[in-house]
């Protein structure tokens, strides 16, 4: 049972808020990429803006997380206290072919919506194949790959705040750095992203680019297991796989999580693994790199819930 807020429904295992279901203590490790975590305290998928917020003046003072693909997070095993909003539902997309705009939902998947670019022979977005999350957490991380970012062709995020009133925020209001956003300092809803997207070509030529880095994504990094991707970023001058690499960590193994003989900066659940397991082996490979290279690696995966006793 996760520990919480009091809710006025705590007696109730599920109910109808509108026409969005609230369920209680919903397994997450389902939802997320590396298959571990615990229960989420309250559950809902609102389909539509009036859903969203009716489910936010009903959590009223409860802790609120979202969730999208949950590729880029480790959720402790007590799980999540409060009210997880799953954004997989916000899944609308348009393009338009006079200005080369894309508009897609929060909950879009990267890589279908770099695809689907491609199959229109637009250029811009082939770097977001192989990366396995949505357009809102792209926009949270500014998720990149192949020396290309979101930040490199986002027009204009809507975000919902606090308030209830609905924003747009340009790459300059976002205050993008490497991996990082100021909504990860302070952390708003991503409804949709309008993304510009550069050189028109043929369907054929944008295609071919795309296969290319998914071919490389794929030959390069181990994708037979359940990862959450890089673990780390890249420190300057060095990329992190390199560092634990060079550290003679590859194969290491605490219970069930692994750091990947294939890539350094991955580590993999090998079946069995815990939330407690991944985090002892982020915690201990950061402190072997530490005292070999004097360089702090920090997480590029989102934390969520209580790791103090692991």
């Amino acid at each position: 049972m996760v520990s919480g807020s009091e809710t006025k429904f705590a007696h109730e295992p599920s109910y109808y808020l509108g026409q969005s279901l609230v369920r209680s203590q919903v397994p997450l490790a389902p939802l997320t990429s590396w298959r571990v975590g615990g229960p989420a305290e309250w559950y809902a998928e609102p389909s539509n803006l009036e859903e969203l917020k009716q489910l936010l003046i009903w959590a009223d003072q409860m802790p609120i997380t979202f969730l999208g693909a949950g590729s880029n997070l480790l959720i402790s095993d007590a799980g999540v206290a409060g009210l997880v909003i799953a954004t997989r539902h916000l899944r609308h997309i348009y393009f338009d072919p006079e200005t080369g705009h894309i508009t897609a939902g929060a909950g879009v998947p990267l890589p279908k919506l770099a695809w689907q670019a491609a199959k229109r022979g637009w250029i811009g977005l082939e770097w977001a194949v192989g990366i396995p999350g949505t357009i809102g957490g792209a926009v949270v991380m500014n998720a990149g790959a192949h020396k290309s970012c979101m930040r490199d062709i986002l027009v204009a995020a809507q975000v919902f705040n606090d308030d209830g009133t609905i924003v747009s925020l340009t790459k300059e209001d976002l205050d993008y750095g490497y991996r990082s956003s100021i909504l990860q300092r302070h952390p708003r809803l991503v409804l949709q992203a309008t993304l510009q997207l550069g050189i028109r070509s043929t369907k054929t030529n944008a295609m071919e680019l795309s296969t290319q880095h998914l071919h490389h994504r794929q030959t390069t990094q181990p994708y037979h297991l359940p990862s959450c991707g890089s673990v780390f970023r890249n420190p300057t001058n060095y990329s992190a796989g390199w560092l634990v690499e060079q550290s003679g960590l590859k194969g290491y193994r605490i219970g069930g999580a692994v750091v990947s003989e294939k890539h350094a900066n991955f580590i993999l659940n090998c079946g069995n693994a815990t939330s407690a397991d991944i985090w002892q082996l982020i915690r201990h490979v950061q402190t072997v790199v530490y005292d070999r290279w004097a360089i702090q690696l920090i997480p590029e995966v989102k934390v969520w819930g209580d790791f103090s006793g692991s």
